[in-house]
């Protein structure tokens, strides 16, 4: 049987793709275990948490971060500059399995000296890219910035620093630690990313390879919608847009882009039975101030089956993000049959089949994005998700890579 482990920094206990995976490879026959820093999520004979010893080692690493990076720009996200982390190269899950999977690991859960320890073992390591970290100087997404593709250096991120140059320093540590071994392979969800993963100096010439995230289709399935509304205490005759975001500030959330397409959706003056639903974060006043429509904070959903509740009550899912890699959040919201509106980015039309199941906004604009809700509406739009993101095509994708590794 093929052993396979995961590691992942955190695992909630909903919408996280590491967790899904390992699940989805455990139903298929893998013998898949993972092995977090902290979790959601009790410890079993497949999940495995790190110490209170890793837990502090991870808070020195924040905070030596958050004094290394205070001169940020936040309008371009976050950046890491990993220092410290936990060497789980001798541990037993790690020396038993055929391959291991690198989902989110930094944060203080792995350092590049914690990866570069698990490649010396000489097993195959599959980075699985999440964000756009593994291939930049530091920052999760670039945005319009492709330095990365040449060398990361004098980054945007931090204007006003000249005397240390952390994304040239991060950028070299990884070229060399990529350059050295032959057992790193990389998988990208989205079609975006692995053009992203093949132009960058750090990956260009290490093997890539295109598998999507994995959701469950006996959770994330249509259902009643009144049904759905009934349980979540929802007005069962508004039509509901619903939004999705751990923080509505984040700069890769796109919040602004929503609030004045809704805007000027009220001043077209033609939806007036308009119910905002935000989930993923809580009450915020001054966000209700600038709603034009009632609104309702459902905070975090924290399990998988109240977020689907909350798809299937949903007319339109709108997802304005400016940078991300394949949304689980629209892939969700579609396998239950509600369309999704967004911007024409990243992995967002590798799920988002223009005016079919969904709408294309051009990027950062808002008229355009007020004109998809618009169409879902006046066409009645159904979301529906491809029979290329089914668990069985997915997995045996998984399986043909670990055949590829192993006749390498």
């Amino acid at each position: 049987m093929i052993k396979a482990i995961h590691l992942q920094r955190h695992l909630p206990a909903s919408g996280n793709a590491a967790f899904r995976l390992h699940e989805a490879m455990r139903l298929s026959g893998i013998d898949s275990t993972m092995l977090s820093l902290s979790s959601d999520i009790e410890e079993s004979k497949q999940i495995k948490h790190l110490g209170k010893k890793s837990s502090l080692i991870s808070l020195l690493d924040a905070r030596c971060g958050s004094f290394l990076t205070k001169s940020k720009k936040k309008e371009f996200g976050i950046f890491s500059y990993p220092l410290f982390g936990t060497d789980v190269s001798k541990l037993p899950q790690i020396q038993n399995a055929d391959f291991v999977y690198l989902h989110w690991v930094i944060g203080g859960f792995l350092s590049l000296h914690g990866i570069e320890n698990l490649c010396k073992i000489g097993k195959p390591i599959i980075l699985f890219i999440h964000d756009m970290w593994p291939i930049t100087g530091g920052c999760h997404y670039s945005f319009d910035c492709e330095k990365f593709k040449i060398e990361c250096n004098n980054c945007q991120i931090f204007p006003k620093e000249k005397k240390i140059d952390l994304a040239l320093k991060e950028f070299k540590k990884k070229l060399i630690l990529y350059s050295k071994y032959n057992n790193l392979f990389f998988v990208s969800p989205s079609k975006w990313m692995y053009n992203q993963i093949k132009e960058s100096t750090l990956t260009k010439e290490k093997p890539v390879f295109h598998i999507p995230n994995i959701i469950n289709n006996k959770v994330f399935k249509q259902n009643n919608r009144l049904e759905a509304r009934r349980i979540l205490d929802l007005d069962s005759d508004s039509l509901i847009i619903s939004f999705g975001a751990v923080s509505v500030d984040s700069p890769y959330k796109g919040w602004s882009y929503l609030q004045e397409a809704l805007s000027i959706l009220k001043c077209r003056n033609q939806q007036k039975n308009i119910l905002v639903v935000i989930f993923g974060s809580g009450f915020n006043e001054q966000i209700e101030r600038d709603i034009p429509f009632p609104i309702r904070f459902l905070g975090r959903l924290r399990d998988d089956f109240s977020t689907a509740l909350l798809y299937n009550a949903s007319n339109i899912f709108v997802a304005p993000s400016l940078a991300d890699n394949l949304p689980t959040t629209i892939m969700e919201s579609l396998a239950c049959g509600t369309a999704v509106v967004g911007f024409n980015i990243g992995g967002i039309p590798d799920m988002v089949i223009h005016k079919k199941n969904g709408y294309l906004a051009n990027y950062k604009d808002s008229s355009d994005l007020a004109a998809g809700i618009e169409y879902c509406i006046e066409n009645n739009l159904k979301g529906y998700l491809s029979e290329d993101f089914k668990r069985e095509i997915l997995i045996e994708k998984h399986l043909k890579l670990f055949d590829l590794i192993k006749n390498k």
